[in-house]
C-alpha cells in the first residue's frame, strides 16, 4: 500500500505521483503471493469531479480521501498501528527503493 498524506486541497498532478509510487512497489517490493498495490491520497479536501477527471483512465487500484485532525490518537488505535520506528524503517526502504530506481534511470 501507497499513502500520500497531503497538507492541500486534491490536485491533479497527486493522481499521477501515486501511480509512480503504486508502480514501484508493484515492480520492486511486491511478492507473486502479494495482492496489487493500492494507492490512497489523503488530503484536506477535494472536489469530486476533479478527483473523477484525474483518475480516469488510470488502471490501478487508487483513492483519493479527506482527514481531519483530532487532539490525540484513540488508546484503541494505539497497539493496531505500526510504531514510529516501523514507519521510518518502511519509507526508508521505500525511499531506496525510488533512488536506486532513479539511479538505474539516469544510466539509460
Amino acid at each position: 500500500m501507497a499513502i500520500e498524506l497531503k497538507t492541500t486541497d486534491f490536485k491533479p498532478e497527486y493522481s499521477g505521483q501515486i501511480n509512480f509510487y503504486v508502480n514501484v512497489i508493484d515492480d520492486k517490493l511486491r511478492r507473486p503471493a502479494d495482492n496489487p498495490t493500492i494507492g490512497i491520497i489523503l488530503c484536506r479536501s477535494k472536489k469530486k469531479s476533479i478527483v473523477e477527471y484525474a483518475l480516469r483512465g488510470m488502471n490501478q487500484p487508487i483513492g483519493v480521501s479527506t482527514y481531519r485532525t483530532t487532539g490525540g490518537l484513540p488508546e484503541e488505535f494505539k497497539a493496531k498501528l505500526p510504531s514510529i520506528e516501523d514507519l521510518q524503517h518502511e519509507i526508508e526502504a521505500v525511499a531506496a527503493v525510488i533512488e536506486e530506481f532513479d539511479q538505474s534511470a539516469d544510466l539509460t
